[in-house]
């Protein structure tokens, strides 16, 4: 573990960073275009045409044919945020830094009593931030657990205002630890859940959330392979034996309970998969007040610049969302084809398509009481950016739009200024968490930081004071 160089980088930001928010305060109230929509193969397009405001809709009508572009290789340049490059946000919002130095941010979790947990993947630990009461910016941080594998998803257990553990989201294990509110520590040792494939690579991701009730824990698991490539090819026999336990399109040798949500016992003693084809769902939420489950879902590679788009949905108990055989719908993936023409009827199409290679990790729905009332019932979802798109896209915050708690199929861009040029960047959003004053926090793993975005109606302490230098015990 590197604790002490990670404690020093990140003591020195925190030292600077009252000066920091100085700086960032030209960020604050960055005027976005006028709102367009871009619509079918408008909405196709680039870095270039991205503003706060600016709304797509992609249907599944509107995708091109397979190898339609050459498959492109187009990995960014991440660099130190260069003098005067300014977030953009909406209208009436500012963005400032909320901390940095950190190594590898990912998941951000708030505690039932209004604590931060963020999980540092790179540094292998998750840290706590704690708010001095009106303050916007923490004072000090601390690592509740270290020495992790690549720890990504946080929940806490049992769902409600006291929980008893931490869960952890590694990429071969579910690991709890014992948690009272107001913890900076964990209190013992970790607990080994339940066993998680993915020795073997591939995505690795592994969010985690709760049912609200507490009886379920949903687990995402990423598939090994980018469209299952030397898949073993299964008799009839041996599908619909596993498609009995397994359900509708249930991967197979190192795709077994892969690319898929699992659903399993708090205590480890059960487990199932609650749907398949879901080839990297990054991040797991449930829409609020509802047992509606939702994911963000990074779809396939080298089929092309446009193909296929990124997705956010519900996970619909039992259902087949197409990887590897199939994609948003019943498109049939030519490196497949005429394998499974069984599943073609099975496929469910999922809620809201994004630019292809935009890279979702992060979703999060509003119920905070700062924004505007109609960003209520919304989300937010963080674009990790392409690699494999000859024109760049990702690399922002988006909003989705949902009416009377139905999704309209649209986003909008929220929060962008991350991309400098077509090659490089200075940020790569993963998660989105709405903190207890309503603002909204922001992780990018190119640099190490976590933005808040406020609203400037909101009520704001009259000054920032110099937090202390961050304390790891």
């Amino acid at each position: 573990m590197k604790t002490s160089a990670s404690t020093r980088l990140l003591a020195g930001s925190f030292a600077s960073l009252a000066c920091a928010s100085l700086a960032f305060a030209s960020l604050a109230f960055a005027q976005s275009e006028p709102a367009r929509r871009l619509v079918g193969s408008a909405a196709f397009s680039d870095w270039r045409q991205d503003a706060p405001g600016t709304w797509r809709k992609i249907a599944p009508a509107d995708l091109p044919a397979p190898l339609a572009s050459e498959p492109t290789a187009s990995r960014s340049q991440v660099v130190p945020r260069p003098d005067g490059a300014a977030l953009k946000t909406a209208d009436g919002f500012s963005a400032e830094v909320f901390a940095s130095g950190l190594e590898g941010p990912r998941v951000i979790r708030l505690a039932p009593n209004g604590d931060i947990f963020v999980s540092e993947s790179v540094g292998g630990r998750v840290r706590v931030f704690r708010l001095e009461e009106g303050k916007i910016i923490p004072a000090a941080s601390h690592v509740f657990a270290a020495e992790l594998e690549r720890p990504y998803g946080i929940a806490f257990y049992p769902p409600g205002p006291e929980p008893r553990f931490v869960y952890i989201g590694t990429p071969t294990k579910v690991l709890r630890f014992p948690y009272r509110n107001g913890d900076l520590k964990a209190s013992g040792p970790a607990e080994t859940i339940a066993s998680l494939p993915g020795a073997d690579g591939g995505h690795w991701t592994r969010d985690l959330v709760f049912s609200r009730d507490g009886k379920t824990l949903y687990v995402s698991v990423g598939s090994k392979t980018n469209v299952a490539e030397g898949h073993p090819r299964a008799t009839t026999q041996e599908i619909a034996q596993l498609e009995a336990a397994h359900g509708s399109g249930a991967g197979a040798g190192v795709e077994f309970e892969r690319a898929t949500v699992l659903a399993i016992d708090p205590e480890g003693g059960s487990r199932r998969n609650v749907a398949n084809g879901l080839r990297n769902c990054s991040s797991l939420q449930l829409r609020p007040k509802t047992d509606e489950l939702w994911c963000v879902v990074n779809e396939r590679d080298m089929l092309g610049d446009d193909l296929p788009p990124d997705y956010a949905t519900h996970v619909k108990e039992g259902a087949f969302y197409g990887w590897p055989w199939r994609y948003i719908g019943a498109h049939e993936d030519p490196r497949h084809a005429g394998e499974r023409p069984d599943l073609a009827s099975r496929v469910t199409t999922p809620d809201v398509l994004f630019q292809p290679h935009s890279a979702p990790l992060g979703v999060a729905f509003y119920e905070g009481g700062q924004f505007p009332a109609e960003y209520q019932g919304d989300a937010f979802v963080a674009l990790h950016g392409s690699w494999n798109r000859a024109k760049r896209t990702g690399y922002k915050v988006v909003r989705l739009s949902f009416k009377d708690g139905v999704p309209t199929g649209e986003y909008q861009d929220f929060l962008t200024g991350f991309v400098i040029d077509d090659t490089r960047v200075w940020g790569r959003p993963v998660d989105v968490a709405v903190a207890r004053d309503g603002s909204l926090l922001v992780s990018e793993d190119g640099n190490g930081t976590i933005w808040r975005v406020s609203y400037a109606g909101a009520a704001k302490p009259a000054q920032i004071t110099e937090p202390a230098q961050t304390s790891v015990k």
